[in-house]
C-alpha cells in the first residue's frame, strides 16, 4: 500500500475523530445584589420545609426558561438532604385558590399567607434576567471548528415564610460550551440543543446552594400542631423532617399579625407560651405523636418550637 496513501488516511480518521463533541460547563462568581452577611450556621437539627415558585422569565425568550431554572434549583436543593421541598404544583394550586400572584415577584405579605397555609420556613422566589446563544469558529484548510455558547443570568431570592423578610439576595451568570469539529465533507456537524440550557442555569444556581442552607438554617425550626385527640397531640413533622423521638417542644398560640406601621409589612406575630410537649412516636409519611410535660393542651395549628 502506497506510504503517502496510508498517511492521509490516519490523518483523516484522528481528524475525523476530533469531530465528538464535548461540552464544559464554567461558573462566574455571584454578584451581589444585596449586602447580605455570608452565615455558616453550625445548628442543623430537623429538616426546614420550603417552597419555591415558579422563576419568572424576564428574557424575550419562551417561557419555559422559568420552568428550567426551577427545576434546576430544585434538583440542586434536594441533593442537599437539608431540606423538605413543597410540590411545585401544590404551591401553585395554593396561590391559585388564594388568587395571588404566582410569580417570582410575589410580595412578603402574599408569602407570609401561604407560608401558613402549608406551614412552610421559607419560600424562595428568583427570575431568570438573561438568556443568550452565540457561535463562534474557524475553518483551517479542511478542518471545520465551532465553538457554541449559553449564557444565563438568575436572580433568587430567600424569605423567611413567617414574616416575609428578605434572608437571602443574590444573582449569577453560568456559562455552557460545547466545541465541534468537522472535516469538510464528511459527516455532520453539531449546534446547540437542550441540555446546554440546562447547563449554563446550573452553572448559575448551584453557586447559591450553600448560602441557601446556611440562611434558612439560621431561622429557629418549627412545626405545627396538625390535631390534637384526647392526651395525644399529633404534629405535622417527623422521620422525614429528621425529629427524634424524645425530642422536647415548646408550644405556642400565635395570635394577632404585627404590622410595621413604617413599611406596612408584617414583622410577625403574637404569641402566648402554652407549654412543653414530647415527642413519643411516629405516625404516617411525616407525622409524630407527642404527649404534654407541662402546661395546657394546645389546640389545632399552634406553633412548636424547639426546646432551648
Amino acid at each position: 500500500m502506497n506510504r503517502s496513501y496510508v498517511l492521509c488516511l490516519v490523518g483523516l480518521v484522528v481528524a475525523m475523530g476530533g469531530c465528538a463533541p464535548r461540552t464544559t460547563v464554567r461558573e462566574r462568581q455571584t454578584i451581589s445584589v444585596k449586602e447580605t452577611k455570608r452565615v455558616t450556621s453550625r445548628y442543623t437539627g430537623p429538616k426546614r420545609r420550603v417552597g419555591i415558585v415558579a422563576f419568572e422569565n424576564k428574557t424575550t425568550y419562551g417561557q419555559r426558561l422559568g420552568s428550567a431554572a426551577t427545576d434546576v434549583l430544585i434538583t440542586e436543593l434536594a441533593k442537599t438532604g437539608k431540606f423538605i421541598l413543597v410540590e411545585r404544583e401544590k404551591l401553585q394550586k395554593i396561590l391559585e385558590e388564594q388568587q395571588l400572584q404566582q410569580s417570582g415577584a410575589i410580595d412578603p405579605n402574599t408569602i407570609v399567607k401561604v407560608g401558613r397555609l402549608l406551614g412552610l420556613n421559607a419560600i424562595i422566589t428568583g427570575s431568570v434576567t438573561q438568556y443568550g446563544t452565540k457561535t463562534e469558529g474557524a475553518d483551517y484548510l479542511l478542518v471545520r471548528n465551532k465553538r457554541y455558547i449559553a449564557e444565563a443570568g438568575v436572580d433568587i431570592r430567600v424569605v423567611d415564610a413567617e414574616t416575609g423578610e428578605i434572608l437571602y439576595a443574590d444573582s449569577g451568570k453560568g456559562i455552557a460550551k460545547k466545541a465541534t469539529g468537522q472535516v469538510i465533507g464528511l459527516g455532520t456537524s453539531g449546534g446547540f440543543d437542550e441540555t446546554m440550557e440546562g447547563e449554563a442555569f446550573r452553572a448559575a444556581i448551584v453557586q447559591f446552594v450553600d448560602n441557601i442552607v446556611s440562611q434558612v438554617n439560621r431561622k429557629p425550626w418549627s412545626c405545627r400542631v396538625a390535631e390534637v385527640s384526647g392526651d395525644q397531640v399529633y404534629l405535622d413533622a417527623g422521620q422525614e423532617s429528621g425529629l427524634e423521638l424524645g425530642t422536647k417542644l415548646v408550644v405556642y398560640r400565635t395570635g394577632k399579625t404585627i404590622v410595621s406601621p413604617t413599611t406596612g409589612l408584617v414583622v410577625g406575630q403574637t404569641e402566648e407560651e402554652l407549654g412543653t410537649l414530647e415527642v413519643e412516636r411516629y405516625f404516617g409519611e411525616n407525622g409524630t405523636v407527642a404527649r404534654v410535660l407541662k402546661g395546657e393542651t394546645p389546640g389545632r395549628n399552634d406553633l412548636c418550637r424547639l426546646k432551648a
